[in-house]
């Protein structure tokens, strides 16, 4: 495709993106959710052909050397589709935000005003290797009235375009424009910056993605971009925590599923019980697979003890390992851990475990990312475990929406104003 083409291309999605979205602002939420519910159902009924077309981009990945990382990512199977799918109906079940009014006052110039949640409009979204977030996203967006358009990785072209043309087919089933949702299927980056100054038609731009993604979406694009996804998680173990309940607790957060942004990065300990924690907590998580890159307090408590374990640079605990790799640095106390995260965190998430309230409610108030936890496992940071059915992404930024973005993430409001044929004096 030639850049004239490319043009053409891009500038029909968004008109085609952007009428659609005028049938979908006013859907009820009785049409929306038999809307989500067909394709619900279409995506069940094509399971099979689903996890074929999965099955070429993995063995793709696999000839093309990807990590093992990046093969979890945008592996699907059976229960993982199923879990996909599953999702979708908690989605159905939520509040539509749509159509919320709030914020009623009766002026002193005569005017009755009121906020009205309403859809965005058309949402692009960029993001890499994992087919679950076609659905994620078009699902969420459906459910607010926004039009989309996906362009997913080449690690997951097969996976993606199949899944997004079951999608499209229930859209039309239902009575609705089929290019609600929109996928791009050319690898082609060319697209991706085009994409990214489409703001004649385009109101948002979502990247999932690493760095460079972000990167690229913030300093080439003329619309609004959400930046997060880039999750530098830490933990820190108090001096009055109770150490062995604190073993399970990070194991959660680093080995469930090391792959993903909300995965414990490293695990701060304070000094006071870092002689007995640190090598308990290795030899807990080494049963598990788990390799350190450590500081050097921490490299004299684990040399020689069979782990396997490296001497950290510095900027190693900015790492995001997204594997099984664990950092750790041993602190004076609760400032410095707070300092270290200042220091390294990307804003994702960060936790305490303290009996300690006080040093708990210190974290809480000291610590400014995303999401902050007390005893729990930083693996919560999902909009489904906060509640939100599917995320969009996860905000790490501060403006319009912050942490797991769902329903209320992707509507704006308008100002409504009730007067009595009233004039400004």
């Amino acid at each position: 495709m030639n850049q004239i083409n490319q043009a053409q291309y891009l500038q029909q999605l968004g008109q085609n993106a952007k009428q659609a979205s005028y049938a979908l602002a006013n859907l009820t939420a009785s049409q929306k959710a038999d809307l989500l519910e067909a394709i619900a159902d279409a995506l069940t009924e094509n399971t099979a052909a689903i996890l074929a077309a999965n099955a070429k981009d993995v063995a793709a990945a696999k000839a093309d050397g990807l990590t093992e990382a990046m093969i979890d990512r945008l592996l699907l199977d059976g229960a993982r589709l199923a879990g996909i799918i599953g999702d979708i109906s908690d989605v159905v079940r939520l509040a539509d935000p749509v159509g919320e009014e709030f914020g009623s006052q009766l002026l002193d110039n005569g005017l009755r005003l009121t906020r009205r949640r309403v859809p965005l409009g058309v949402i692009g979204v960029i993001y890499e290797a994992r087919p679950n977030v076609t659905v994620d996203i078009a699902v969420l967006a459906l459910k607010t009235g926004n039009a989309v358009i996906l362009r997913g990785g080449k690690e997951t072209l097969e996976s993606n375009k199949l899944i997004s043309e079951v999608i499209r087919g229930a859209i039309v089933a239902q009575g609705l424009p089929i290019d609600a949702v929109q996928f791009i299927d050319s690898p082609d980056r060319a697209l991706v910056a085009g994409l990214l100054k489409l703001d004649q038609y385009v109101d948002m731009i979502v990247p999932r993605g690493g760095q460079a993604l972000q990167r690229l979406c913030a300093e080439q694009a003329t619309i609004p971009v959400i930046l997060g996804g880039i999750g530098i998680c830490h933990l820190y173990v108090d001096k009055n925590a109770d150490l062995e309940r604190a073993l399970e607790v990070i194991a959660n957060a680093k080995v469930q599923r090391p792959t993903v942004c909300n995965a414990l990065d490293t695990l701060l300990v304070d000094e006071h019980v870092a002689s007995t924690f640190v090598p308990q907590i290795a030899e807990y998580l080494h049963r598990l697979g788990v390799r350190f890159s450590v500081c050097e307090q921490s490299f004299a408590l684990l040399d020689g003890l069979g782990f396997d374990v490296t001497l950290a640079k510095a900027e190693d605990f900015g790492i995001e390992w997204l594997s099984l790799t664990l950092g750790i640095k041993v602190v004076g106390d609760i400032d410095a851990a707070v300092g270290h995260i200042r220091q390294y965190s990307s804003g994702h998430s960060e936790a305490i475990l303290t009996d300690d309230i006080h040093a708990a409610a210190h974290f809480m108030n000291q610590v400014n990312s995303a999401a902050v936890y007390v005893n729990a496992s930083t693996r919560f940071t999902d909009g489904g475990q906060f509640g939100l059915g599917a995320e969009v992404a996860v905000s790490t930024q501060k403006l319009h929406a912050r942490g797991p973005m769902g329903l209320e993430a992707l509507t704006t409001y308008k100002w409504l104003a009730w007067g009595d044929y009233t004039s400004r004096t």
